[in-house]
C-alpha cells in the first residue's frame, strides 16, 4: 500500500461510546488519539464518519469526540459493513483510517468487511482499544495479516499534511504534541 492521500481519506470512528469505555484496557489514550485524529481531519477538510453499536445499550459517543450532523451511523451489526446502506457512504476509491473500540470485535470485523469490499483501510493502532491487550493485539495481528495497513495516528497525521508547508501545519502538529 501507497502513503495516505487526503483527498480520497475518510476517517471511520467505531464505537466509542460512554458505557463501553470505561471497560476498555487504555481507554483514555485511545479517545485521545480518536481526538486528535477527528481534530486533524476537520481542520484538513477530511470527512468522518462514526458508528454506534446498539445506542440503546451501550449510550452515545462519548462527550471527548463531537459528531458532526449526519455523520452518525447506528448498527446492530458488529461488522457495520452488513448494515443496510453503510457500504454506500464509503467510495469504492476511499483510504479508510479506523480508529475506535473494541478491536477484536466490531473494529475487527468491519475492517474485514472493508477489506472484503475491497476498501484500502488503515487501522490506527494507538487509537483502538479492547477490554484486554491481549485482544487487541490478537485483532491487530489478524487485521494486518489480512490486508489492513497498522498505523499510528502520527503517522495518519503526517501523511495528511504531506509538507511542512501544509496551511494547516503548525495547528495540526499541535494537536499531537
Amino acid at each position: 500500500m501507497m502513503t495516505l492521500d487526503p483527498g480520497r481519506s475518510l476517517l471511520l470512528v467505531i464505537d466509542v461510546q460512554t458505557r463501553l469505555m470505561p471497560a476498555i484496557q487504555g481507554g483514555e489514550a485511545a479517545v485521545r488519539n480518536a481526538r486528535r485524529l477527528t481534530d486533524a481531519a476537520g481542520l484538513m477538510g477530511i470527512p468522518t464518519l462514526f458508528t454506534e453499536q446498539n445506542p440503546q445499550g451501550l449510550g452515545p459517543t462519548v462527550d471527548d469526540l463531537p459528531v458532526p450532523a449526519g455523520r452518525r451511523v447506528h448498527k446492530q451489526f458488529f461488522d457495520a459493513c452488513r448494515e443496510d446502506g453503510f457500504l454506500d457512504r464509503i467510495p469504492q476509491d476511499a483510504h479508510v483510517i479506523v480508529a475506535g473500540c473494541e478491536a477484536h470485535v466490531c473494529v475487527l470485523q468491519t475492517v474485514l468487511g472493508l477489506l472484503a469490499a475491497s476498501r484500502k483501510t488503515w487501522v490506527v493502532c494507538d487509537a483502538v482499544g479492547s477490554r484486554h491487550p491481549d485482544s487487541k493485539d490478537a485483532a491487530l495481528g489478524r487485521m494486518d495479516r489480512h490486508g489492513a495497513e497498522i498505523v499510528t495516528t502520527e503517522m495518519v497525521v503526517f501523511e495528511w499534511l504531506q509538507t511542512a508547508e501544509h496551511p494547516h501545519f503548525r495547528q495540526v502538529v499541535a494537536l499531537i504534541k
